[in-house]
């Protein structure tokens, strides 16, 4: 069962609704993905909207109102959208590691760890009549004299307090208040899916991550759901080993051994390489979730735009350039004096105009 890259990359290109776009909602976009990122709204709704067919702006906004989506702190401790049905078992992984039972966070947090079930509580009730603002949901836990020295924890940029409550599955972020940032209970949306069996979040996680970002090696699962949630070496070593059995099937990728699913191994055998253009946000998880290190999908040359955050220029799934608006252009720069097909170009910048309302034309730089 052999496969070169270029199928590899256009097989995953179709699972990211991206060769071709999909007619799936805000939700099924990010539940195909597992996690947007989602610093900024207006980066976050234009990964999701680059990968549907139709969408209208305000699409995610209106989701996260009603529970089809939910914001929160995710990987690497960054702020996602994730769907409230597979979330919980990310932020499953993302407590694994039970940062708040170290000497540091003990000392400086002035917690013991039998003092959190009862922090979480406070919490919880502080949010029972509805969204807080950061500052208001400071005030109602200092309140409690036994959490009053945890007030500064509170204050705008100091989220690390904050972090393990959202993991717990005690509160995510809800709509913003006049530009200010809030908490809302999470527990309150029907949607929401707890998971309290590590190992089969774990399972779960490991079968959506190879579902979206197969063919992966068994670094790839590390580099995701590892070093960026925590889940630890030796349980993600041990749920892949479980899932062999059963799930997991095996590709020889031009000499390189990676795991897909089962189910997709036909699949990958039948793909065609991709030679579709796409202009992507900064972050996207079709780079971040391979990694940029992934030298298959970003050149190794060009890693460090990459990233800092550039806007990127994918050809047949390989990151082969940036760009950027300028007034009613598309500044294209490729890498490596590299092109694509002019009407691949076009297509891609027609699609962002689209996205974005406005008219646009390509231009090449260099």
């Amino acid at each position: 069962m052999a496969i070169t890259w270029a199928q590899a990359l256009a097989w995953r290109a179709r699972q990211h609704l991206l060769d071709p776009v999909g007619d799936d909602p805000v939700e099924g976009v990010v539940g195909r993905l597992g996690a947007v990122p989602a610093a900024s709204d207006d980066v976050a709704e234009l990964a999701i909207r680059v990968r549907q067919r139709a969408s209208e702006a305000g699409d995610v906004g209106r989701a996260l109102a009603d529970g089809r989506l939910v914001r929160t702190y995710a990987f690497r401790g960054a702020t996602h959208l994730v769907t409230p049905e597979d979330g919980g078992a990310y932020l499953a992984l993302r407590r694994a590691g039970r940062m708040w039972e170290r000497a540091s966070w003990r000392e400086y947090y002035r917690l013991e760890p039998e003092d959190w079930p009862d922090l979480r509580a406070v919490v919880r009730d502080a949010l029972a009549d509805g969204p807080l603002t950061r500052s208001a949901l400071g005030d109602a836990v200092a309140a409690h004299a036994r959490f009053a020295h945890l007030r500064p924890s509170f204050g705008d940029g100091t989220d690390t307090l904050l972090k393990p409550l959202t993991w717990f599955g005690d509160m995510s972020f809800a709509p913003a208040r006049d530009g200010r940032t809030t908490f809302q209970r999470l527990d309150t949306n029907p949607r929401w899916v707890d998971w309290p069996d590590l190992d089969a979040a774990g399972r779960h996680a490991v079968l959506a991550y190879l579902g979206a970002y197969g063919p992966a090696t068994p670094d790839h699962v590390h580099y995701w759901l590892g070093q960026g949630l925590g889940a630890g070496r030796a349980r993600l070593n041990r749920w892949l080993a479980e899932l062999r059995d059963d799930a997991l099937g095996e590709v020889d990728v031009e000499g390189a051994r990676a795991l897909v699913l089962r189910e997709h191994v036909d699949e990958l055998l039948g793909a065609r390489a991709s030679e579709a253009v796409r202009l992507l946000p900064a972050h996207d998880q079709w780079v971040l979730g391979p990694g940029t290190a992934d030298p298959r999908v970003v050149p190794p040359a060009h890693r460090g735009v990459v990233s800092r955050g550039a806007t990127v220029v994918t050809a047949g799934g390989v990151v082969a350039g940036t760009w950027a608006l300028a007034g009613e252009e598309v500044r294209v720069a490729w890498f490596d004096g590299g092109r694509a097909q002019d009407d691949a170009l076009a297509a891609a910048v027609a699609r962002l105009a689209s996205v974005l309302g406005r008219d646009l034309r390509p231009v090449t730089d260099g």
